[in-house]
């Protein structure tokens, strides 16, 4: 939890590993949320196109730009993908300037799954959760492609469009996924922000 002065409005920037990512933390929800605590989204998000360009020799110009912004924190969100504890992802992209490291388990499409809401929206479900949004046995993007085939529903097609579906037609939060109890990685990330008034 950030520690803030409720006179100042803190402004922050986000370095993101890919589009998808870049999609959900530019959400109107997520800006919204980010508000409501008093940090300022500065834009754009930076997308390194990748968790390779979030290696420390690459990410200093990223940081460079947001300097030039003049951001009170600088922060990254990323995919655990198949490394076997967050430790490693963060040792891996670790660099000063950075206020703190977001890892997504496995996936972010976890989150997807724990926004049990925006889920059931997009299937037109009146009834569905996924136990454990960060322990499908494949990849989340597989477990999304499996529900919609048992639901007799179309797939998610690309995971660009389906990221800007999830926020502009299905209401996916982030704070919504940080409500499932077996997602800590969403919870880790709006606990953060999360102001005690």
């Amino acid at each position: 939890m950030v520690n803030v002065n409720q006179n100042k409005v803190r402004k922050i920037g986000f370095i993101v590993e890919g589009a998808s990512e870049r999609i959900i933390i530019e959400s109107i929800a997520f800006k919204s949320f980010l508000s409501k605590n008093d940090f300022e989204l500065v834009s754009p998000v930076i997308d390194a196109n990748g968790a390779g360009n979030l290696l420390p020799h690459n990410i200093q110009a990223y940081i460079n730009r947001f300097k030039q912004q003049q951001v009170d924190a600088i922060y990254v969100l990323t995919d655990l993908e198949n490394e076997s504890s967050n430790d490693i992802v963060r040792q891996r992209v670790e660099h000063p300037d950075i206020a703190f490291i977001f890892i997504a388990v496995k996936a972010l499409e976890a989150w997807y799954l724990a926004d049990t809401s925006a889920i059931q929206t997009w299937l037109k479900l009146d009834s569905f959760y996924e136990d454990q949004p960060e322990q499908t046995p494949s990849k989340p993007w597989d477990r999304l492609k499996e529900i919609a085939n048992e639901n007799g529903r179309s797939g998610p097609g690309q995971k660009i469009g389906f990221a800007k579906k999830m926020t502009k037609h299905w209401n996916f939060s982030i704070e919504n996924a940080a409500l499932h109890p077996a997602c800590p990685s969403a919870k880790e990330l709006i606990q953060h922000f999360t102001v005690n008034l």
